[in-house]
């Protein structure tokens, strides 16, 4: 996602970021998961999807007034999260867009409430369907792209 040998800055609670614009969908992440988002973003380039990505960081409290921005903007949205769907962050985006009568088709990426078998973090990521592979094949299956062209050409 970003350099990492960077100084530390102070952020302040509760205040996400865009980290990529774009206009035809939102991708909303929280932690490590962004840098699966990046990949595909970067995956997608060519496909004609313009995709804009938000680094929300906080999950308690969210940052509203981003959310604002994603929810006048965009009628597609997907959440990415390394944790469990029911009840998690993806839960919490949908609570703000129903209370503040926005409408969106959101989809949400992390952790199933099912039992999750053991296994690396790369076979767990793919298993639950939100490493980077699963973001592109999510974004194909919206826009109706080849999703094995994108998927195996620049994520494999």
């Amino acid at each position: 996602m970003t350099e990492w040998k960077t100084p530390f800055k102070a952020i302040q609670i509760g205040q996400g970021r865009k980290v990529t614009s774009g206009d035809d969908i939102a991708i909303l992440t929280i932690g490590h998961p962004g840098n699966f988002a990046q990949k595909a973003i970067d995956s997608l380039k060519g496909s004609g999807v313009s995709i804009a990505h938000y680094d929300m960081r906080f999950v308690k409290p969210l940052d509203t007034l981003l959310l604002h921005e994603v929810f006048s903007k965009f009628n597609k949205v997907i959440t990415v999260e390394d944790g469990c769907l029911m009840g998690g962050f993806g839960s919490a985006v949908l609570e703000f867009m129903v209370d503040q009568k926005y409408q969106a088709e959101v989809i949400r990426l992390g952790i199933p409430d099912e039992y999750i078998h053991h296994g690396t973090q790369e076979e767990l990521w793919a298993d639950c369907g939100f490493d980077a592979k699963s973001i592109v094949r999510t974004i194909s299956s919206i826009f109706k792209l080849d999703q094995e062209k994108f998927t195996q050409q620049h994520v494999g």
